[in-house]
């Protein structure tokens, strides 16, 4: 943990020194306490999700992220006293240089742009159910990140829809909080912004244990008459396949609602996954699983969200219950002291 926090210091004292006073870094992030019980097995786990961005000149900027959390746990699973530990890694740390909206060039270490669970909704104060889908290590493995260099950006713009392309090599990595694996691949989306869509495909080649591929779809939509969020994937892997759905929609009749009831959310989603070839060190289920999960989300004034949710786990391995609360804290302000904007 004193590693990740000295390593970002140390991004912030180069992205400060090399900033214009016009271009004030941003530290961001959440504080959340999350607690989880699955088949009667409780577990709580506080975290610290802070994020740096650091913008200079016109065209470059300095990302990075880290994540420093808790795991406690009863000794024996559901009874003896809780046991536990702090662990820290770095998510992502990255430069980008912005050339044109054509062309975005990004090197070091960055979320794997596989689908578009990971770089999207994976954030803390932006998932809308804490547990990540079943098939999320599908094209992400082996920690969610990519050492290596990244190129995307808008390859074909219309009125009424867009191409955007997102292509990366990953190398391999055991070095401790820059976990990462050997691997190529790409992503193309179109995006209809009059109707709220986006659809696209991913594709990799883990070039690791014995190579294989990987392949995943994606759909999302906000329909722009109603508060409704509404995110889909799939993926396939000799290792498993699957796809979840997910909905989520305000109970208020727009977007930014300020009233009691506004400020709730509700949130469904189902997903399935089917067992293939195991593949060594592959984290995926050892069996078929069918998932529901049911949840509610409250934004409180001043960045801060009550989460809680109940889910139902089926496989052949067995049947369990899944709760989750979650109270999460989302803060912004400048890196340098007495700055506002």
């Amino acid at each position: 943990m004193k590693r990740v926090l000295g390593a970002l210091i140390v991004l912030l004292g180069i992205a400060t020194s090399v900033c214009s006073q016009s271009d004030v870094p941003i530290l961001s992030g959440a504080l959340a306490f999350n607690t989880n019980t699955t088949g009667g097995a409780t577990s709580f786990a506080p975290t610290l999700a802070p994020v740096l961005v650091a913008p200079f000149g016109e065209h470059w900027l300095v990302e990075a992220r880290a994540d420093l959390q808790g795991f406690f746990a009863e000794q024996n699973g559901t009874s003896g006293p809780y046991n536990g530990r702090f662990f820290a890694t770095f998510d992502y740390a990255q430069l980008d240089y912005i050339a044109n909206p054509h062309l975005t060039i990004t090197v070091g270490r960055f979320l794997t742009p596989f689908n578009i669970y990971n770089e999207r909704f994976s954030a803390i104060w932006i998932a809308n159910l804490q547990d990540s889908p079943i098939i999320f290590t599908i094209g992400t493995r082996t920690s969610s990140a990519s050492n290596g260099g990244m190129l995307r950006g808008v390859l074909v713009e219309r009125p009424n829809w867009l191409l955007n392309y997102t292509a990366y090599f990953s190398a391999a990595s055991t070095t401790e909080n820059l976990q990462a694996g050997r691997a190529a691949g790409g992503r193309i989306g179109m995006f209809m912004p009059n109707a709220g869509i986006e659809v696209g495909a991913s594709y990799q080649r883990f070039l690791q244990n014995g190579d294989f591929n990987v392949a995943g779809t994606y759909f999302a939509w906000q329909p722009p008459q109603i508060p409704l969020d509404v995110r889909a994937e799939y993926a396939h892997s000799p290792g498993g396949q699957g796809y979840w759905l997910e909905g989520a929609m305000h109970i208020a009749k727009s977007r930014g609602t300020t009233t009691w009831l506004g400020r709730l959310q509700t949130v469904a989603r189902v997903q399935q996954y089917f067992k293939g070839t195991p593949i060594p060190s592959d984290v995926l289920p050892a069996a078929d699983v069918n998932q529901f999960d049911l949840g509610l989300n409250y934004y409180l004034p001043h960045d801060v969200r009550l989460n809680g949710s109940y889910g139902r786990q089926y496989s052949s391995l067995g049947n369990a219950n899944i709760w989750n609360v979650q109270i999460a804290y989302r803060f912004l302000f400048p890196a340098w002291p007495g700055e506002h904007k």
